[in-house]
Protein backbone atom coordinates (compact mmCIF):
# COMPACT_ATOMS: atom_id res chain seq x y z
CA UNK A 1 0.00 0.00 0.00
CA UNK A 2 1.11 3.24 -0.77
CA UNK A 3 0.49 6.84 0.59
CA UNK A 4 1.36 10.07 -1.03
CA UNK A 5 1.17 11.81 -4.45
CA UNK A 6 2.38 8.39 -6.06
CA UNK A 7 0.18 5.97 -4.69
CA UNK A 8 -1.96 5.42 -7.53
CA UNK A 9 0.70 4.50 -9.40
CA UNK A 10 2.00 0.60 -10.37
CA UNK A 11 4.50 -1.04 -8.63
CA UNK A 12 6.17 -4.63 -8.99
CA UNK A 13 5.70 -7.25 -6.47
CA UNK A 14 7.94 -7.86 -3.65
CA UNK A 15 9.53 -10.86 -3.85
CA UNK A 16 11.01 -12.36 -0.35
CA UNK A 17 13.73 -14.78 0.33
CA UNK A 18 11.89 -17.84 -0.05
CA UNK A 19 10.02 -17.08 -3.34
CA UNK A 20 6.91 -15.31 -1.50
CA UNK A 21 5.18 -12.56 -3.17
CA UNK A 22 4.23 -9.69 -1.45
CA UNK A 23 1.39 -7.47 -3.68
CA UNK A 24 0.50 -4.41 -3.36
CA UNK A 25 -3.07 -3.55 -1.82
CA UNK A 26 -5.34 -0.43 -1.81
CA UNK A 27 -6.18 -1.06 1.55
CA UNK A 28 -5.44 -2.90 4.39
CA UNK A 29 -6.10 -3.53 8.12
CA UNK A 30 -3.69 -3.21 10.71
CA UNK A 31 -4.59 -2.88 14.60
CA UNK A 32 -8.36 -3.30 13.71
CA UNK A 33 -8.19 0.47 11.64
CA UNK A 34 -8.49 -0.03 7.85
CA UNK A 35 -5.58 2.39 6.15
CA UNK A 36 -6.74 3.46 2.30
CA UNK A 37 -4.20 4.41 -0.11
CA UNK A 38 -4.31 8.07 -1.00
CA UNK A 39 -2.82 11.11 -1.98
CA UNK A 40 -3.20 11.87 2.10
CA UNK A 41 -3.41 9.52 5.52
CA UNK A 42 -6.63 8.04 5.06
CA UNK A 43 -8.74 5.46 7.29
CA UNK A 44 -11.88 3.48 6.40
CA UNK A 45 -14.61 3.36 9.01
CA UNK A 46 -17.47 1.97 7.04
CA UNK A 47 -16.40 -1.39 8.65
CA UNK A 48 -16.31 -0.27 12.27
CA UNK A 49 -19.86 2.03 11.93
CA UNK A 50 -21.40 -1.84 10.13
CA UNK A 51 -19.83 -3.92 13.67
CA UNK A 52 -21.30 -1.04 15.70
CA UNK A 53 -24.81 -1.19 14.31
CA UNK A 54 -25.12 -5.09 14.02
CA UNK A 55 -24.20 -5.02 17.93
CA UNK A 56 -26.52 -2.92 18.59
CA UNK A 57 -29.39 -4.27 16.62
CA UNK A 58 -28.77 -7.69 18.35
CA UNK A 59 -29.04 -6.29 21.84
CA UNK A 60 -32.28 -4.42 20.15
CA UNK A 61 -33.57 -6.73 18.52
CA UNK A 62 -33.62 -8.91 22.21
CA UNK A 63 -34.54 -6.25 23.65
CA UNK A 64 -37.31 -5.37 21.29
CA UNK A 65 -39.94 -2.80 23.15
CA UNK A 66 -39.83 -4.16 26.13
CA UNK A 67 -37.19 -1.85 27.60
CA UNK A 68 -37.36 1.65 28.34
CA UNK A 69 -35.36 4.55 26.22
CA UNK A 70 -33.20 4.65 29.38
CA UNK A 71 -32.25 1.12 28.93
CA UNK A 72 -31.70 1.50 25.39
CA UNK A 73 -29.39 4.48 25.81
CA UNK A 74 -27.64 3.15 28.34
CA UNK A 75 -27.67 -0.24 26.45
CA UNK A 76 -26.04 2.44 23.56
CA UNK A 77 -23.47 4.13 25.66
CA UNK A 78 -22.06 0.45 26.73
CA UNK A 79 -21.39 -0.08 23.01
CA UNK A 80 -19.86 3.38 22.66
CA UNK A 81 -17.25 2.94 25.83
CA UNK A 82 -16.24 -0.93 24.59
Amino acid sequence: MRVGSRHSVDCDNIKTLYDNVLVWVKELRYLGVYLVSSSKFKCNFSYAKKAFYRSFNAIFGRVGRLATEVVVTGLLYGLVLV
